[in-house]
This record gives structure tokens, C-alpha cells and sequence, in this order.
């Protein structure tokens, strides 16, 4: 005598099997976000120097502080736009203002089938102004997800 499987049971163990060979193991374990890492260097010396106090906010933004007065903050990390060209930033160096605008352009960047994509710049030019801020000189113009030194700032 023969077994009879019913239908509807081997519709859901075959629907189960896909299933589970649909999905994927991992998840999402790396940097998604791409920034502008920069690096503060003494002007005269040359040598890398944490600010005292460093406070960090957008142009016409500064209800929403990327550093409010952090202190000893040897590496700061700046976001940009990927749907502008350009983004203008107020620095405050140990209590004395100024302003440093980075112009850029963007490009999507399939990071995993886990993560998705995200933005990569390549940043184009960048200007300032000189209360404090003696030069910014740029070290790698790639913006991407790795932890990779961008720009140097003296002051």
C-alpha cells in the first residue's frame, strides 16, 4: 500500500526550504556612513595637537552641534550632503570662530547585499577662513567609509 502525502503539506515544506535558503546569514557590521575625517595639527611644530575646547556646527544650523565645546578631541569627523555640491561648517577652536567650506561630489556605493548602499565624495576643494585656522591641507580627497585621515587642519 502506497502513503499518501497530502498536497497542502508539501507546498508549505517546500515554501519553508526557500525560505530559509532566502535569507541571508550576516548582518550589516560596517561603517555606513561616509564623513570627512580630519586631523588637528599644531601650526608651528607640525605635530598633531588636540584642541582644547572644539565645538562644530552646520551654516544656519547650530541648534543641531556635530562637537559642542569636546575637549582633547584629536580627530573630528565632518558629515556632507550627498544631495548638494558643497557644505559650509562654523569651527570654534579653543573659544575663536571660524568657517570652512568643502565643495564635493557624490556617487552611491553598493557597501553589501546586508548593508545596502551609501554615499562616497570626492572632495574637490575646500576653503576657510583665518581667525584661528592657519591652513587645511587635504590628504586624501576619497571620502569613504574607511577610518582614513581626509584633511589636516593647522592652527
Amino acid at each position: 500500500m502506497r502513503k499518501f502525502i497530502p498536497g497542502n503539506l508539501i507546498v508549505i515544506l517546500t515554501g519553508f526550504i526557500l525560505f530559509l535558503h532566502s535569507c541571508s546569514l550576516g548582518s550589516c557590521f560596517e561603517e555606513t556612513e561616509s564623513l570627512v575625517k580630519a586631523t588637528f595639527y599644531n601650526m608651528e611644530t607640525g605635530k598633531t595637537l588636540a584642541p582644547d575646547s572644539l565645538t562644530v556646527y552646520g551654516l544656519d544650523n547650530d541648534t543641531t552641534k556635530i562637537y559642542n565645546k569636546t575637549a582633547k578631541l584629536l580627530k573630528a569627523k565632518f558629515p556632507l550632503n550627498a544631495a548638494d555640491t558643497s557644505c559650509i561648517f562654523i569651527i570654534r577652536i579653543n573659544g575663536i570662530t571660524d568657517t570652512m567650506k568643502f565643495s564635493y561630489n557624490s556617487y552611491p556605493h553598493l557597501l553589501s547585499k546586508e548593508c545596502g548602499y551609501t554615499f562616497y565624495y570626492t572632495l574637490d576643494t575646500d576653503s576657510h577662513t583665518t581667525n584661528e585656522i592657519d591652513s587645511i591641507s587635504i590628504t586624501k580627497n576619497a571620502i569613504t567609509t574607511y577610518d582614513e585621515e581626509n584633511i589636516r587642519i593647522f592652527y
